[in-house]
């Protein structure tokens, strides 16, 4: 029976972007985090959308914006400003957003 070799996902990680702590790491790192939170947030528009039975096309109307836009959003595929989002999820009904900065407390976003 053949053998492999296998190696294990730390490993790999190591070999292409670095050991952790060093910048090439901690950049991709920082890269991964801020894809996972625009998807997320993408997730939520999309989400907060459906249950009101809009298109994309219709948000952005009422935002002011390409159907494009909006679809680029839902998939995290485009940074989101604090103001566009507060234009997304007001439009959405979203009354109050609030970012939490851990031991610092909250911050009302509008």
């Amino acid at each position: 029976m053949a053998k492999y070799n296998l190696t294990s996902i730390d490993e790999l990680n190591d070999e292409i972007w670095g050991p952790i702590g060093t910048p090439e790491r901690d950049e991709m790192e920082a890269r991964l985090k801020e894809d996972l939170n625009a998807y997320f947030v993408g997730e939520a528009i999309r989400k907060a959308r459906q249950a009101q039975n809009l298109t994309q096309e219709q948000l952005g109307e009422r935002i002011g914006v390409h159907k494009a836009q909006i679809s680029k959003l839902e998939k995290g595929k485009s940074v989101i400003t604090l103001p566009t989002m507060s234009r997304v999820f007001r439009a959405l009904g979203v009354t109050t957003g609030a970012l939490d900065l851990g031991a610092m407390g909250k911050v009302a976003l509008w």
